[in-house]
């Protein structure tokens, strides 16, 4: 079965409603992203976005979004309460949005979002210090509505080496054991900020496929924050998808004019790892950024230590602002990709990985 009547097939399965895609592609003379499924897998969606703005990311074609529930940057009983924070302060903000929002838990969700003219939005950590050394603590969060979490941020936990940390070491002993619990409960395990020593040893552990949901080429452009070939290679082979990020300095150092630079990354990733294996994760706020004062004051409060001022802008100019998803669209297009590669590319992918693995 090919992956339209697949999907064609799940949306009937899981919702009782006929959702696909590539049924609304050959129903239309124009394939566009509002007709296409589009899945960030992690983005922004701040809980003090406007409904205004939400419907301008609606607009663009966005479904579904992967959101970073709380600050990566803390340990114990800090990092427990910022998730538990976090966690509270989504569902306040969706169940505040119902028109606009649906917390999702499975794909039967996005679809369920497609059809409505909602946004899905699956909840993320972006560290596993919220975990500390008890696995018990993988079930509270899946009972929660969490379905993704990193190993690692960018420097060592329990669980293995983030990519800043000096020593470059792999997964450590509990870091297995770790892998083996969100196998076992039904999350998807993110590798992003991860080690390249880490990201290789939790997808040869892993039983299922993984994401790397934000990150660009190394071989492209060297950042520490960057994949090697050899693990997109490896994550490919064993059915993950990695997902290219639209911050500026991991793409460029190029201050203006980055986007191309950001669609050869794309490109590089689907040679490297195929056409079903690479997807879209913009790590980027949907509000259209000026630099002034109040926003780097902001930025510094956020990153802390991470905050580098010679690195602003983050964004590209040609993707700042909730309408990008049009701009990638396009740009993909004349770089001769057909249709159905820059959906598989701007949200097949993900969908297929979330759909295999959380169900």
């Amino acid at each position: 079965m090919n992956r339209r009547n697949h999907l064609r097939l799940l949306g009937t399965a899981a919702t009782g409603v006929i959702f696909t895609p590539y049924l609304l592609n050959a129903s239309n003379s124009k394939f566009s992203p509002q007709n296409a499924l589009i899945f960030d897998a992690m983005g922004e969606v701040r809980v003090t976005y406007t409904p205004e703005l939400v419907k301008q990311m609606l607009a663009s074609g966005l479904n579904a979004i992967t959101v970073t529930l709380c600050d990566p940057k803390t340990y114990e009983k800090g990092a427990i309460e910022a998730a538990r924070m976090g966690i509270r302060s989504y569902d306040m903000y969706i169940d505040k949005n119902p028109e606009l929002l649906i917390k999702a838990t499975s794909v039967s969700d996005v679809n369920r979002a497609k059809k409505e003219g909602k946004l899905a939005v699956f909840y993320l950590f972006q560290n596993s210090t919220q975990f500390g050394r008890n696995l018990d603590m993988v079930d509270l969060y899946y009972n929660l509505g969490v379905r993704s979490s990193q190993i690692t941020y960018n420097y060592q936990n329990w669980a293995g080496a983030g990519c800043k940390e000096r020593t470059g070491a792999g997964l450590t002993t509990f870091g297995l054991e770790l892998i083996k619990k969100i196998n076992d409960t039904g999350m998807l395990i993110d590798l992003s900020h991860a080690s390249m020593a880490t990201m290789a040893d939790a997808i040869k552990a892993s039983k299922v496929p993984v994401i790397v949901s934000h990150t660009a080429c190394k071989t492209v452009y060297e950042n520490i924050r960057n994949t090697s070939d050899e693990n997109m290679k490896l994550l490919a082979d064993r059915g993950g998808v990695v997902c290219i990020c639209q911050i500026r300095p991991f793409i460029s150092n190029l201050k203006k004019g980055s986007f191309e630079h950001y669609l050869t990354h794309i490109q590089h990733a689907i040679n490297v790892a195929g056409i079903e294996h690479v997807g879209i994760g913009s790590d980027r706020d949907h509000r259209v950024i000026v630099l002034s004062e109040a926003y780097l004051a902001e930025l510094k409060a956020e990153e802390g230590a991470n905050f580098h001022e010679e690195d602003w802008p983050l964004y590209m100019d040609e993707l700042n602002g909730p309408r990008r998803n049009e701009v990638i669209w396009e740009g993909l297009k004349k770089r001769n990709l057909s249709d159905d590669a820059v959906e598989k590319v701007m949200g097949i992918n993900v969908f297929r990985l979330y759909e295999e693995v959380v169900g």
